[in-house]
C-alpha cells in the first residue's frame, strides 16, 4: 500500500477535505496528474484545501477529462500564516509573478496590488496571479493559499483602512538612514512596497502623516521593487511574524 512516503505531487482543491471524503479533479488537474505526472488508479497525492490542513488522497478514478481522489487521513493540520497583507505596485509581469510567488511563500495572507502615481500597469490578471499563489503553496508545502486582490488605487486603499492595522512603509527616500521596525508591537500589519519609479512626494507626505505607518529602510542600497517585496517580508517576518 502506498503511504505519504510516495506522494510525489501536492494539490490545491476548492472542496472541503475530511476523512473519506471523495474529490472531484478538473479538466486541467486530471491532465496533470494522469498524462504529466502518469499517475493511475491506487496513486497518492498530498492534498490541501487552505482550511483543512493537509490529506493523504488516493486517486479512485482516473480519465483524460476528470477523475476522483479520496481522502485517506490528515497528515498536517492547518498551518495558517500571520497576519500580513502585502501591498505592492505592479510591474513587469514576471516580475509581479515572482512578487506573487515569493509572498505566498514567506507567509503573506493576503496580497492586494495597488496602483500609485507611478504604476505603469493600469491593469492585471487576478485569476492569473491567483494561481501563482496556488502553484507556489502547492511547490513550497503551505496549507493555505493567500487571497490575491483585484488592483486598488493606493489612496482609496488607505481612505478604507481596517482600524488596528499597521502600514511598514518601505520609503527608498530612507536608504541608509536606518530606520527599522524597532520595538513595534506585533498583531495585524501590511507592508507596502513602491513601484520601479518610487512613490510621488504627495504620497511619501501622506504616507508618513498616517498614525498607523511605519517609514522603515531596507538597507543602504536601493533595492527594485521585487527584491524589495522579498527583502521587506523577511525583515518583518523576523521580527513581528512566525520565524521568531
Amino acid at each position: 500500500m502506498s503511504d505519504i512516503g510516495s506522494a510525489k505531487v501536492r494539490l490545491y482543491v476548492e472542496q472541503p477535505l475530511g476523512q473519506g471524503q471523495s474529490v472531484p479533479l478538473t479538466r486541467d488537474q486530471a491532465h496533470y496528474l494522469f498524462s504529466v505526472m502518469r499517475m493511475g488508479v491506487g496513486d497518492v497525492v498530498l492534498a490541501f484545501d487552505g482550511a483543512s490542513g493537509e490529506w493523504l488522497a488516493r486517486v479512485a478514478e482516473s480519465g483524460k477529462r476528470g477523475g476522483t481522489l479520496v481522502c485517506e487521513s490528515q497528515t498536517r493540520p492547518l498551518q495558517m500564516p500571520p497576519d500580513l497583507w502585502l501591498l505592492f505596485a505592479p510591474i513587469k509581469k514576471a516580475r509581479t509573478d515572482f512578487i506573487v510567488e515569493k509572498a505566498a511563500e514567506l507567509g503573506a495572507a493576503r496580497i492586494c496590488p495597488v496602483q500609485t502615481a507611478f504604476t505603469n500597469a493600469e491593469r492585471i490578471r487576478q485569476d492569473r496571479l491567483q494561481a501563482h499563489a496556488v502553484e507556489a503553496a502547492e511547490q513550497c508545502g503551505g496549507t493555505y493559499v493567500p487571497e490575491v486582490c483585484n488592483l486598488q488605487k493606493l489612496d482609496t486603499v488607505l481612505a478604507d483602512w481596517p482600524e488596528g492595522r499597521r502600514l511598514m512603509f518601505c520609503d527608498e527616500a530612507l536608504v541608509g538612514a536606518g530606520r527599522s521596525l524597532g520595538d513595534a508591537p506585533r498583531g495585524p500589519w501590511a507592508i507596502l512596497i513602491g513601484p520601479e519609479g518610487g512613490f510621488s512626494g504627495a504620497e511619501r507626505d501622506r504616507l508618513r502623516a498616517l498614525p498607523f505607518a511605519h517609514p522603515v529602510s531596507l538597507g543602504p542600497r536601493v533595492l527594485r521593487a521585487d527584491t524589495a517585496a522579498v527583502a521587506a517580508l523577511t525583515v518583518w517576518q523576523q521580527a513581528l511574524g512566525d520565524w521568531t
